[in-house]
Order: C-alpha cells, then structure tokens, then sequence
C-alpha cells in the first residue's frame, strides 16, 4: 500500500513541462489508481469487510491530491479528476465479487483475517 501511494504521488506531484492534457487516458488512469488502492486498501484490513467507511481515506487522499496540484506549475485542481477518483473507488466493491473467485485472493483474505484474529487474542 505505501509503495502504491508513493508512486501514486510522484506521478501527481511531479510538475510538468506543459499542462496536463483533460483528457480520457488521464480519467481512465484515475480510476485503475484507485481501484488499485482500493483494493489495497481493503486487503490491508482483511477482517472487515469492504464498508464506505474504507473509501473515506481514499477520498480524503484524492482531494488532497488536487488541492497540492492546485500549487503546482503546469497543474490544477480538477473535480473531473477527483469525480474519477471517486469513481474508481465505486467500482472497486462490484469487482470484488470476480476478484474473489480467484482462490489465491480468496485464501489471502482468509489467512489474513486468521492471523489478524490470533494476534488480536495475544494482545488481550
């Protein structure tokens, strides 16, 4: 998750040599971002389950994004991009149903949650 939130803001705050283009590649890139750390996000905490309660620090990032874009050269504040962000976030829970197929993500969140239960006993 931190390395996918590091990559994520060097891409966004890397000033540009001219104005980023609003364009659809721009808005799709958005939304896998998201989806992406959604589904980290998600996978990080694995004993619950996704609630929009999670999205809120995905969406608290998103704005802070835009709003440091808002001081960059060549950058602004976009709610296109942030509507994308937020779009990204909505998409990632229909697709945890196919992503769930997968045994492999399956069991991850399985183990996940068993570890995160005994460590929860060993602290009590």
């Amino acid at each position: 998750m931190a390395f996918a939130l590091i990559v994520i803001s060097y891409l966004a705050f890397t000033p540009q040599e001219s104005p980023v283009a609003a364009d659809i590649n721009d808005k799709i890139a958005h939304i896998l971002a998201f989806v992406v750390l959604a589904f980290l996000l998600d996978f990080s905490w694995p004993q619950s389950p996704w609630r929009p309660l999670k999205a809120i620090p995905l969406l608290g990032y998103g704005l802070f994004i835009e709003a440091v874009q808002s001081l960059l050269p060549n950058r602004v504040f976009s709610l296109w991009d942030f509507g994308a962000d937020i779009l990204g976030v909505l998409i990632y829970p229909m697709l945890l149903p196919l992503l769930m197929r997968y045994s492999l993500l399956r069991d991850l969140r399985k183990r996940s949650a068993t570890s995160a239960t005994l460590q929860s006993n060993r602290d009590d």
